[in-house]
């Protein structure tokens, strides 16, 4: 009897881990209503092809994706680039009806929002906006609907640049491993804010003793990642076209490096956009456009230092996102301008990555977020 009842145990186990799909999320600049402005795709593991699963129209340039922790949900900055507007939706996702479903918007509380983050709980959004240069919060509702907003920061310091940075321009809206703190890189004040989070307050935002870190002038700080153990974060800087690497704990950041996203040979016009870590922490990978369009490649030693191994092409023009993964086994370049999105096998050992599968076509694809369901 005993063993029946492991075995069955075991095959119930073993069906739960193998009927796990992993989902492939793109969003795009869209603005017309009746294309397919965020398309879905299931990941082959063993090819690494991508075969259509749903999509969704009638959404004004769903630019950048999250994905809810249990899977359910998907949240869009939409109406992006779009003068007086902005806003954050959000999407019901049935992997068994294969639907992505809307379920409702919400003001971004600023023009032209570019990046949201979920809580770890489930419960909280968080949503950077560019152009007027503020962050907003909302409480998340248990259908997956967006309440209104919660908080709403707005910043108008700039830095050197009179180009670029008269006025802030915040970036992207990254928890800490915990989720106990944000951070915001603010690429038109050359600042990483930083702010507490208290998830069980109606204002979960709370002003620190160290407001912000200061980054290099003209460094024009766009995205930022967290190390698997918890100890580093690495923010790439757009217009330096550098990272910089950070020792990490409780909200404060101290730099260790700044290294080059680029070929010593390449002086000026940087565009350097995302940044992501493999699962097992041992490379760092992260985007140029504009004259590059390729994914620099970093080993990470053991205390957090980055040196450059090389440099991979994303076989397209201005790879503006990328995504790794829960396995660490692929990576996944969206490139907006010439519309495709390349699926590359990472070698674990060295890091480097190869082409596989087939190219997606997808016009003004912008964002790529994958999920385990």
């Amino acid at each position: 009897m005993k063993n029946n009842f492991f075995l069955a145990l075991l095959f119930l186990v073993t069906t739960n881990i193998f009927s796990q799909n992993t989902y492939v999320f793109l969003g795009s600049y869209n603005r017309d209503k009746s294309a397919e402005a965020i398309q879905v795709y299931l990941l082959d593991t063993l090819s690494g092809n991508l075969t259509k699963f749903t999509s969704v129209k009638n959404i004004v340039n769903p630019s950048y994706l999250t994905v809810s922790p249990n899977g359910k949900y998907v949240y869009a900055c939409t109406d992006t680039k779009t003068p007086n507007a902005g806003s954050v939706s959000s999407f019901e996702f049935n992997t068994t009806a294969k639907t992505l479903t809307f379920l409702n918007s919400q003001r971004s509380g600023g023009e032209n929002p570019v990046y949201v983050s979920v809580h770890k709980n489930g419960k909280w959004l968080a949503n950077a906006n560019y152009t007027e240069g503020s962050v907003s919060v909302y409480p998340l509702l248990e259908n997956g609907k967006i309440d209104s907003i919660a908080q709403n920061f707005q910043y108008m310091d700039g830095s050197v640049n009179k180009e670029r940075q008269t006025r802030s321009h915040v970036h992207s809206a990254v928890f800490s491993p915990k989720c106990d703190y944000l951070f915001l890189p603010d690429l038109g004040a050359d600042k990483i804010r930083c702010y507490a989070f208290d998830e069980n307050q109606k204002k979960p935002l709370v002003e620190t003793q160290n407001p912000f870190t200061k980054t290099d002038l003209e460094a024009g700080p766009r995205h930022f990642t967290f190390h698997p153990n918890q100890k580093w974060g690495y923010c790439i800087e757009e217009m330096a076209g550098q990272i910089s690497a950070y020792n990490y704990e409780n909200g404060i950041l101290n730099k260790v490096q700044r290294i080059a996203t680029h070929p010593e040979k390449i002086k000026e016009g940087f565009e350097s956009s995302d940044i992501h870590i493999s699962p097992d922490g041992k490379f760092l990978y992260a985007t140029n456009r504009g004259k590059e369009n390729n994914i620099a490649i970093f080993s990470i030693d053991e205390n957090g230092l980055l040196k450059s191994i090389g440099y991979q092409s994303t076989l397209g023009k201005h790879p503006r996102i990328f995504a790794i993964d829960e396995s660490g086994k692929f990576l996944i370049a969206s490139n907006v301008l010439t519309g495709n999105v390349i699926v590359f096998k990472r070698d674990f050992k060295t890091g480097l990555l190869k082409k596989v599968g087939k190219q997606i076509k997808m016009q003004n694809v912008s964002c790529v977020q994958i999920k385990q369901i």
